[in-house]
């Protein structure tokens, strides 16, 4: 096969091959790149001449990428994310900008960050385009070398020196019971927590080992009588006597909204930090640093 001549390449192909390969439907990554369905059948012709292979097989289940194309999944899509990147203006002007800026974020920052980060972002870039997903099903290293993710909020460390992150703000774990909880009126000993029914919030990457290690210095343990997700956690604390662990804000947010009580617990609790993380290629970048000075403004601003 003759190597590909790049100069008389069109680089609308490597488009529809990024949509093909994200959407694996025809139709659908016409519909992302604003390409009618005979479109981008065209275009998928002209790559397999080009590239000598197949590319993709019609499935039941659509699309099926070939092994080549699976190889280039991953690089066309990066280069095709760091050309927009060079393409984008020297300065940012959000008042301007129709920027789509996309961030994973845990269930802490979509309580207590994502509305105070909408409504900044709207006021002062009313074009740009926020899309908020949640974290827990992403793997978030891939996504961030791919640049489908400009930042991810979370409770996590940096994975490799080519990741940066900045820390937003720190809290504690509290205990959240119902209103009126038998529990409520006495103290609340490392015995009386570990005869209490435990909610364990399936939904949450926060790492509260350290309170099943403190229970077992105390020779006691812990008593799950139910996993869930978070957002029904707050609903079934005020439909019994569960009792969950979470963060001190995210816990106040909750008992304003809900008819819940917030206890301090009987274990010392370490600080939990809320952090951002990003893809240092970005470091530079002025969208970027500004969706950055945004957030940080915004977390400084949380009580």
């Amino acid at each position: 096969m003759q190597p590909v001549n790049l100069s008389g390449f069109d680089l609308n192909l490597l488009t529809v091959f990024d949509a093909v390969m994200r959407e694996r439907s025809v139709t659908r990554a016409g519909a992302s790149v604003g390409l009618s369905q005979p479109a981008v059948s065209h275009a998928l012709t002209r790559l397999r001449y080009l590239l000598d292979d197949e590319l993709f097989v019609r499935t039941p289940a659509g699309m099926a990428p070939t092994p080549r194309a699976e190889a280039l999944a991953v690089p066309l899509h990066a280069a095709l994310g760091e050309l927009r990147v060079a393409l984008e203006p020297a300065i940012f002007d959000p008042a301007t900008s129709e920027r789509h800026l996309t961030l994973a974020i845990n269930h802490y920052a979509a309580l207590l960050l994502a509305p105070p980060l909408v409504a900044a972002v709207s006021s002062k870039a009313p074009s740009v385009r926020l899309d908020l997903r949640p974290r827990g099903t992403l793997d978030l290293v891939e996504y961030l070398d791919r640049g489908d993710l400009d930042l991810t909020i979370g409770v996590i460390e940096s994975p490799g020196v080519r990741f940066a992150n900045a820390p937003l703000l720190e809290d504690e774990i509290v205990v959240v019971m119902r209103q009126g909880h038998p529990a409520g009126e006495r103290e609340l000993t490392a015995e009386a927590f570990a005869a209490l029914g435990q909610l364990e919030i399936s939904s949450s990457l926060d790492d509260t080992s350290f309170i099943d290690s403190w229970l077992a210095q105390q020779g006691l343990a812990a008593k799950v009588a139910l996993r869930a997700p978070f957002i029904s956690a707050a609903q079934i604390i005020v439909e019994s006597d569960l009792v969950a662990n979470m963060s001190r804000r995210t816990a106040s947010c909750l008992a304003q909204r809900y008819p819940l009580q917030v206890r301090r617990p009987p274990y010392p609790s370490p600080g939990v930090r809320l952090s951002m993380l990003w893809h240092r290629r970005f470091d530079d970048e002025p969208a970027h640093r500004w969706l950055r000075d945004i957030v940080q403004s915004v977390a400084e601003n949380l009580s």
